[in-house]
């Protein structure tokens, strides 16, 4: 799990770095001055959720197991939202790496979302998968 937000964290600082258009896009901001000083800002805040959801992991949060599970097995979501983007049916907010990228995050999210549910099986909230 926390491997996962690390990840994900990696990644939100790699596509600012390196694809900041596509950030601005995801954001809706206009591609003038203000995006770069907006990126940093959404990358503080997610930041700052991440750290809380890991603190919540290592401790052990019953309450914050059940939101992760919910908002990992919604992540099966992305897959068909992916897909209409990149049929062109949905609006896209980023290129076509983008819209792949979130599809690949989905799954791996739904996947994840499963192991905890066979964990919960076995040893309750927070159990071994």
């Amino acid at each position: 799990m926390l491997a996962f937000f690390v990840l994900a964290w990696l990644t939100l600082v790699s596509i600012l770095v390196a694809a900041p258009e596509t950030v601005n896009g995801a954001l809706r901001l206009s591609p003038g001055g203000g995006g770069r000083a907006a990126g940093l800002v959404v990358t503080a805040g997610l930041t700052a959720f991440i750290a809380l959801l890991g603190v919540g992991v290592v401790r052990r949060w019953r309450w914050m197991f059940w939101l992760v599970l919910a908002a990992f097995l919604a992540g099966l979501l992305r897959v068909p939202a992916s897909a209409l983007q990149l049929a062109g049916i949905l609006p896209s907010n980023g290129p076509t790496w983008y819209a792949l990228l979130q599809g690949a995050i989905g799954i791996l999210q739904f996947v994840i979302g499963l192991a905890m549910l066979a964990g919960l099986r076995r040893g309750g909230p927070w159990g071994p998968f």
